[in-house]
């Protein structure tokens, strides 16, 4: 099972974005998936479809996390009647739903016990092969204690001066967590959003990205799409919206979830420098 966090310490780069799209990309991939949505805004349980329960959310979850049982609280994404639809094969994208109680925990000063509560939710969910934890945009309690989760931290960043400085610094900070709290962690690598192909700024930013993080820049870049938005506000994965655009979309996260799955060894000898 591999546990995924989607992080980074800048809003507003598309990290939800890219979870969702990973999302799509593994169901349309038949992978039995889990998003935890760890975000107190919730963006990403309304991306998914997720209709109200009386199940407990995943702040709730983290508040009892040994008597949680994540199994019995989970919601199949909205998305799983269209694959049907669609004729795919039976199919598991599950959802941890996200609420703002969470934010209780978005914390600078939780002690170890605390960072702790994830892991221990997470060990009833050993019926799926990938879990994508969607982090909050900072580094505060609920980003490390998803970090302390994980196998692997995905950074999302855009090419843009701001987002490429506060990329290095989430790498030094996962070096820094890696020595005190989750040894096992490392970088699965840096997905490049919003990428406009025409611009020289974004060109002169990703050259420069790919000079500082080498083959932590994962391939292929998401370039910025026009209609994301209404994708997301259907609640629609990419993989089951029309177009040719939504069809382009959809060919590069299945590139970068391959990618992303594979990347190991390579991007945990870089931070360790």
């Amino acid at each position: 099972m591999q546990v995924v966090s989607i992080s980074s310490l800048k809003g507003g780069v598309g990290k939800t974005s890219v979870t969702t799209g990973l999302a799509s990309a593994a169901l349309a991939a038949g992978i039995p998936t889990l998003v935890v949505d760890l975000d107190p805004h919730a963006d990403a349980s309304t991306a998914l479809g997720v209709q109200p329960s009386d199940k407990l959310d995943i702040g709730r979850m983290l508040k009892n996390p040994r008597k949680a049982k994540i199994a019995e609280n989970v919601v199949p994404s909205g998305w799983i009647s269209r694959a049907a639809t669609n004729g795919s094969g039976p199919t598991v994208l599950d959802v941890a739903v996200g609420s703002a109680y969470t934010g209780i925990y978005d914390r600078p000063d939780l002690g170890k016990r605390d960072l702790r509560r994830l892991s221990a939710v997470l060990a009833g969910a050993d019926a799926y092969e990938l879990i994508l934890v969607d982090c909050p945009p900072s580094l505060n309690g609920l980003t490390r204690m998803a970090w302390s989760a994980s196998n692997k931290v995905a950074l999302v960043a855009e090419p843009g001066l701001f987002s490429v400085a506060g990329t290095e610094r989430t790498m030094r900070a996962i070096q820094l967590f890696r020595q005190e709290f989750a040894p096992n962690l490392s970088p699965a690598g840096i997905v490049a959003n919003r990428v406009r192909s025409g611009s020289s700024e974004h060109a002169f930013r990703l050259a420069e990205m790919q000079a500082m993080f080498g083959d932590l820049l994962l391939a292929p870049h998401i370039p910025e799409q026009a209609n994301w938005q209404q994708i997301q506000g259907a609640a629609h994965s990419v993989h089951h919206w029309p177009g040719d655009s939504a069809k382009a979309a959809a060919g590069l996260y299945d590139s970068l979830l391959e990618n992303l799955m594979a990347a190991n060894k390579t991007s945990r000898s870089r931070v360790a420098r």
